[in-house]
């Protein structure tokens, strides 16, 4: 016989707390409120001049595109979660509301960010709270980049001649238009095609916490965003990559300014590595591959593909995923008692 309960929905949240809600985990680590005024200052919430239905909270905002992103699910997706489930609505403050975010709000809030060239603002933001935490950047440095792949587009020959010279062919309608992603680009690796864009990335080697970030199109080479990711402000002057990093120059420079290079060397047709130089590689791969966990931690939130048209689209859901990825960590250093020193 089903048991009819007038408290059913505290003793299921009781339940859920028992079982170990990860959302609960982080909202005892984490400042919302603090994430919230951040984006506020970087977008600020539009007048109500117009009038209409006031916008949701920032915070509660802040919370779905948390949830969004931690779990990667697509604005529809989102929307249904949002009626449908309880450790959502108990999350963002909308477990009494008869309104939630729908498709369309969650929408407007990110062109909101887009528009204010805000895309960066809660990455940022995030990081600025591992500070106040004490989780400051140690141990070094890993750099390395990933492929995130989009749904490839249907061009012929010529349309994608002309969308190489970053224009688009004068027959497209305001709706293919709309739908067709002309920055992303095709590149080649170890003899497969990825089309998309790419993810440079710095991590601390003591936590393994993603420091800085740069978002390009696929095609780009990972070397030239090298500069772009180096955090001066790691309290160890080590800097580890793989070999798609070497540059003579660049390194040599980098050794002038006291910083201590750790790039493996790659081989070359009739000139192969040294035995000196294979177990230099190998003394390397070990520090270096706590970058690949980091890369893997964003896969599992689908940080390998994206649904998002452009390269303003794709930098602000990179940086989202980037933010809640460290929010994560986060939450696991605290409640592994791992020391911040």
């Amino acid at each position: 016989m089903i048991k009819i309960s007038l408290f059913a929905d505290q003793e299921r949240e009781a339940k859920l707390n028992k079982l170990g809600d990860a959302l609960q985990v982080l909202e005892q680590h984490v400042d919302f409120q603090a994430l919230a005024a951040e984006v506020d200052r970087a977008a600020p919430r539009p007048g109500r001049e117009r009038g209409g239905r006031p916008p949701f909270p920032t915070e509660l905002m802040v919370r779905v595109l948390l949830i969004q992103q931690l779990f990667n699910l697509s604005d529809e997706q989102m929307e249904f979660q949002l009626l449908d489930r309880l450790s959502y609505q108990r999350f963002v403050g909308l477990r009494s509301s008869s309104q939630i975010s729908d498709r369309t709000t969650i929408w407007t809030f990110k062109e909101r960010l887009i528009a204010a060239g805000a895309s960066e603002s809660i990455f940022e933001a995030v990081n600025r709270q591992l500070a106040k935490h004490g989780f400051i950047a140690r141990g070094g440095q890993m750099i390395d980049a990933s492929f995130v792949q989009v749904p490839k587009q249907s061009m012929d020959k010529e349309e994608r001649g002309i969308v190489a010279q970053d224009a688009m062919p004068a027959d497209w309608t305001p709706a293919k238009r709309r739908q067709k992603d002309t920055d992303a680009r095709w590149t080649k690796k170890h003899g497969k095609s990825y089309f998309g864009y790419k993810l440079s990335a710095n991590a601390d080697k003591r936590y393994k916490l993603i420091r800085k970030i740069k978002i390009s199109t696929a095609s780009e080479h990972d070397t030239l965003h090298f500069d772009d990711v180096l955090d001066p402000t790691n309290t160890s002057r080590d800097v580890y990559a793989d070999k798609g990093y070497v540059d003579g120059g660049r390194e040599a420079r980098l050794r002038s300014q006291g910083w201590r290079v750790h790039i493996q060397r790659k081989g070359h047709k009739g000139k192969p590595l040294s035995e000196a130089q294979e177990r230099r590689n190998r003394r390397i791969a070990s520090p270096r591959a706590r970058v690949e966990h980091v890369f893997a931690g964003l896969a599992q939130m689908g940080g390998k593909v994206m649904r998002s048209i452009g390269l303003a689209r794709a930098t602000l859901h990179l940086n989202w995923k980037a933010a809640v990825y460290n929010l994560q960590r986060l939450s696991y250093l605290k409640e592994a008692r791992i020391e911040a020193f």
